[in-house]
């Protein structure tokens, strides 16, 4: 791990007298234990809205928003926690940052923060440090023996209509997307929390150990806000999903079910109406402020101040800084601002958000969205910090990429010319998912088809650790893997087949096992995240209960639930020894190995019967040994030959029961 800069800089040097902006920072001495706590909320807003004794990391900043709060002084009289510094911010009276040392005497329990100020007016809020659930090591992250179901919530089940359209929230009249409307794409349509912790007997049955919802928490955008990425409160659940009990309730329940739970969390960028953008702290708090400020007034945003997506400036020698700054400070849409991470408050903002949420919800593990747009340094001193704090963790990062070379990039323990190193264990794979895709549409010859699928796997020589790394058949701003095959259901089973075998982390996307599409208006977001059916009163399909399904649909179920059941158990598929032969004559097999177990994945394209001479794989050693087909059931004995009667996957394994 290396070491992290500024972050950690911030808190490790006790200063006292004067701030840099001037003001003094009030020391606490002699704290007792006796003091009386006074049940009082004076402040708007304390973030964290709490904290635990344990960490390594001994330092929290507060940030502490209230009308003209900068004219107050913080004191803390508790045993263990002191104040090593207060800060202002500088472009707004109505901020403080009050930095803590909670040492390792500390015990949980709350205490009063008072803010007094020169008239000696007085403000009260009481604050919490809470007892850990559990200890760091034993928050053990997803891996390749997972295969995660990811789920855009708004679409899967609506299982409590009355949270559609709550009324108000924290005294607004009314959240500002108040439609439920399921005849419009881009609307909300009523998928909530309760509905995906309703039906994970479907997603366990179907052979999944993990769920991926899209982000939940609140997006209070005037529309289009049902996707998540727009966040407008970082510590608030969108009560249109449900409320933090029930999103808790959701990651128990999984637990219960030995299950894990990964949150969605978006560290570039919130949504335009987070309660932060009408009153900025500071003046560099959000990229391309100066741009904002002119537009305030009526939130006109036709001045382009988008990203410029060119990714590749992170790895770039070549870079020009104009190309590299409008990469990670360009807003990713003008509806999202960039949040500046150089800025060392919304740094550590960023950092200790995302550590609230791994205890307050007992994580599994975090998916961090748009991975290459934010401060790539920040990136690696923000999962640099989790780690440290929990080293069994794991988080991918998104780097929509079809180039190896930028995707290992990302992932710890890369060999970087310029030293970088990220500390994220997983990235994903966008390239091996567009491989299989060329390989199936593709007709075969010597440099195209399955030779596809053999020369993309054959770059994990690049990758630090290829099995760490998060394949994938599609996802939610991706057409659907049955649209990407032309809707040949057959081709659609060997791409996912092939996805579940490689020695990788596996991720699909809801709707797959029953074929799922966007064939009417392709690529388009809105028809890609469609409800599932069965999630709503009153549908006339129940994917959940098979009621109205097509046979081709229940097959591929059955077929989904087939491998992933296997996929589960199969220690060689998690951490086996992986080989694969070149294709021949329209056919490719591979290999995973551990132990006493062999699984055998054979993809034939053919349309025609055709036998494979087995003495090509004799390396394996498999000759005279007993097979189980997972998917019929059947067993083969491996001697000279195989005849394949039809085009497809067939998955083989030693362990016969």
């Amino acid at each position: 791990m290396k070491q992290l800069s500024y972050l950690y800089l911030l808190g490790i040097i006790i200063l006292s007298g004067s701030c840099k902006d001037g003001s003094t920072a009030s020391q606490t001495t002699s704290p007792t234990a006796n003091s009386t706590l006074i049940d009082q909320d004076d402040i708007h807003r304390i973030e964290p809205p709490n904290w635990w004794v344990g960490f390594e990391n001994k330092h929290l900043q507060l940030l502490v928003h209230h009308e003209n709060i900068g004219a107050y002084t913080p004191s803390v009289t508790y045993p263990g926690v002191s104040i090593e510094k207060v800060s202002k911010g500088n472009n707004s009276h109505n901020y403080l940052f009050i930095d803590l040392l909670i040492s390792e005497s500390a015990s949980a329990g709350t205490f009063n923060i008072r803010f007094k100020n020169d008239n000696g007016e007085e403000l009260i809020d009481v604050y919490e440090l809470k007892s850990r659930l559990k200890p760091a090591e034993d928050y053990r992250g997803f891996d390749s023996s997972d295969a995660i179901y990811l789920i855009t919530p708004d679409r899967f089940a609506n299982a409590n209509p009355d949270n559609d359209t709550p009324v108000a929230i924290e005294g607004q009249e009314a959240l500002l997307e108040q439609t439920i409307d399921r005849t419009n794409n881009y609307a909300r349509h009523g998928g909530d929390i309760e509905g995906i912790t309703n039906h994970l007997d479907y997603i366990q049955d179907l052979g999944f150990t993990t769920v991926w919802p899209q982000p939940m928490l609140i997006n209070d955008m005037e529309e289009g806000s049902y996707h998540g990425y727009a966040i407008t409160d970082l510590y608030k659940i969108d009560p249109r999903f449900g409320t933090l009990k029930e999103y808790q309730n959701l990651s128990t329940t999984l637990k219960d079910r030995n299950m894990k739970l990964i949150m969605d969390q978006v560290a570039n960028h919130c949504g335009l109406e987070h309660w932060w953008m009408k009153d900025l702290p500071f003046n560099d708090w959000i990229n391309l402020q100066n741009n904002y400020e002119k537009h305030i007034d009526n939130w006109d945003w036709k001045v382009t101040i988008n990203s410029n997506h060119r990714r590749t400036s992170n790895q770039d020698i070549y870079a020009s800084q104009v190309d590299k700054d409008g990469n990670s400070q360009g807003w990713f849409v003008a509806t999202m601002p960039d949040l500046n991470q150089r800025n060392p408050f919304m740094a550590k903002y960023i950092i200790q958000n995302s550590i609230w949420w791994i205890e307050t919800a007992q994580l599994d593990g975090i998916r961090q969205d748009t991975y290459p747009y934010p401060d790539k340094d920040f990136m690696s001193d923000w999962a640099g910090a989790i780690m440290t704090e929990y080293p069994n963790f794991n988080i991918v990062g998104e780097e929509w990429s079809y180039n190896p070379l930028l995707i290992g990039y990302w992932q710890e323990g890369a060999n970087n010319r310029d030293g970088y190193d990220s500390n994220l264990k997983s990235t994903m794979d966008f390239a091996m998912q567009a491989k299989v895709v060329e390989a199936l549409n593709e007709k075969e010859s010597w440099d195209t088809g399955l030779t596809k699928i053999y020369e993309g796997l054959a770059n994990d020589f690049h990758y630090a650790n290829p099995k760490s790394i998060m394949v994938f058949e599609g996802n939610h701003d991706m057409s659907r893997i049955f649209t990407q095959l032309k809707g040949d259901v057959t081709n659609t089973k060997m791409a996912v087949a092939t996805y579940a075998m490689m020695p990788r982390i596996l991720q699909m996307y809801y709707g797959t096992e029953i074929l799922m599409d966007d064939f009417d208006k392709p690529g388009d977001h809105g028809l890609i995240r469609t409800d599932y059916p069965g999630g709503w009163d009153g549908d006339t399909v129940n994917a959940f209960t098979g009621e109205g399904l097509s046979n081709q649909q229940k097959e591929m179920q059955s077929f989904i639930s087939k491998l992933l059941n296997y996929r589960k158990t199969s220690k060689a598929i998690h951490d086996g020894n992986t080989v694969h032969f070149a294709p021949f004559m329209g056919t490719y097999f591979l290999f995973r190995t551990l132990g006493d177990e062999t699984v055998v994945l054979i993809l034939n394209k053919n349309e025609e019967p055709i036998t494979i001479d087995l003495k090509r794989y004799a390396e394996i050693g498999l000759d005279g040994k007993t097979l189980r087909n997972v998917f019929s059931g059947d067993n083969f004995i491996w001697n000279d030959a195989i005849e394949l009667t039809a085009k497809g996957p067939i998955l083989l394994t030693t362990k016969t029961n």
